[in-house]
């Protein structure tokens, strides 16, 4: 499968040029041998100095397959125990690589690709995405998740120049990575409905066609979860384009509002480890459980609001306290107090807020029911309580509350510290 990315770089309805970095995407059997060809005697071949970044999985799922690529690269392998997007990591690619570096192969999953994607826009350098897994959908994002001194953030990065994700390797990943997949891709019913409900409040820019794609991704995976599951390749392969939409429509926006939003915050600030311990859980896994915690709060508002027993009311910082004592403690309270100024809540009219309140009951409606939630996570073998990651139900109240800090970004579980229910 060659995605065009032609396609979506097109003048849209929204008022925006959609503007997409990729050149080529190429999804199917054999992709390596494609990206070998292009090194040797293609577009590539004008890289001599290429870098791959990998970690010790990544290095032993792919050495035998790539073994050409590997003897004519720099390679740094990272110790996948333990490894995090983070400036430790940074470090060491930094404190190893050859000074003549001229292209980055990313060989690995999430964590691979936002080191490699951040290194890549320090130093300006070109890099190419080998996905191993399908296992979240930033491969061809233009931001990077990154945990900074403790602080969770993301920061621009460089997107791939092209993408190679060859079914031979990511259809042999470990089941659990599909459906940590799967899981990245169902946060986003949340997330359009925070971004919905954004643009209702606030006017902030919303682009329906890019809403359409992150659709057409749910759609695709929804219809091959068992088939994802067991690992068919021809399932595997539809989980990977999808993650790849998604990654698109990140490019087309121009940062990861489309992608990411209560659902992600949840993961984001238990990986900050402010109110529980480091879980053994993946990036997907912790937001698959967030999104079912998030979709159960919003769906409480919203039964609320259709009984006429939740109203808006001004914003009052409330949390001030709570942020010291939890942020605080771990020396992360600047960086949140920062993150968050000035205060988005303060661009949210009450009247205006409570005027919308049925609309946005209606976008909420429009979300699966927390059952149905729960039944599509079981198909695909995905996470989908605390308990699974390694939380207590004791650490759910305090994530609803302060999850919302993380990012500076309108969503509705943010919005609903301007709500008051009877």
């Amino acid at each position: 499968m060659r995605v065009d990315t032609d396609d979506f770089a097109r003048p849209c309805s929204c008022g925006k040029e959609h503007h997409i970095e990729v050149k080529e995407i190429l999804i199917e059997a054999g992709a390596i041998d494609q990206l070998e060809e292009e090194m040797s005697d293609g577009f590539l071949r004008e890289y001599i100095s290429p870098l791959i970044i990998c970690d010790t999985n990544t290095y032993e799922a792919t050495e035998e397959i790539m073994e050409e690529i590997y003897d004519r690269c720099q390679v740094i392998v990272l110790e996948a125990e333990g490894l995090h997007a983070d400036n430790y990591a940074v470090e060491i690619v930094e404190n190893n690589m050859d000074d003549d570096i001229d292209l980055i192969l990313a060989v690995g999953a999430g964590t691979i690709h936002d080191i490699s994607r951040y290194v890549a826009h320090k130093y300006r350098i070109p890099f190419v995405s080998v996905p191993t897994a399908a296992s979240v959908d930033g491969f061809v994002s233009t931001v990077a998740a990154m945990t900074w001194d403790g602080l969770k953030k993301t920061v621009p990065a460089a997107a791939p120049m092209c993408v190679y994700a060859d079914t031979n390797i990511f259809a042999n990943a470990p089941r659990r990575l599909n459906a940590s997949g799967v899981s990245d891709l169902f946060g986003k019913y949340i997330c359009l409905a925070d971004w919905k409900i954004a643009n209702l409040l606030t006017g902030e820019y919303y682009c329906e066609y890019v809403t359409e794609l992150e659709e057409k991704a749910l759609k695709m995976v929804k219809s091959s979860l068992r088939s994802i599951a067991a690992g068919e390749e021809e399932a595997c392969e539809k989980l990977m384009y999808a993650l790849i939409l998604s990654g698109l429509a990140m490019q087309m926006v121009g940062n990861s509002r489309p992608a990411s939003c209560a659902e992600h915050h949840m993961s984001h600030l238990w990986e900050m480890e402010v109110i529980n311990s480091r879980l053994e859980a993946l990036h997907g896994e912790k937001v698959s459980v967030g999104t079912v915690l998030v979709l159960k709060e919003y769906k409480r508002l919203a039964k609320l609001i259709r009984q006429g027993k939740c109203h808006a009311r001004a914003y009052e910082n409330e949390d001030a306290q709570l942020l010291r004592d939890t942020f605080g403690k771990k020396g992360l309270l600047e960086g949140i107090v920062t993150e968050n100024e000035p205060e988005l809540l303060l661009e949210v009219n009450p009247a205006r807020l409570e005027a919308c309140l049925p609309q946005i009951a209606d976008i909420i409606d429009g979300l699966p029911d927390e059952e149905d939630m729960l039944h599509l996570l079981e198909k695909a073998g995905c996470k989908r309580t605390v308990y699974d990651i390694g939380l207590t139900e004791d650490a759910v109240p305090l994530s609803l509350r302060l999850s919302p800090y993380v990012r500076r970004r309108l969503s509705f579980l943010r919005v609903s510290k301007m709500l008051e229910a009877e």
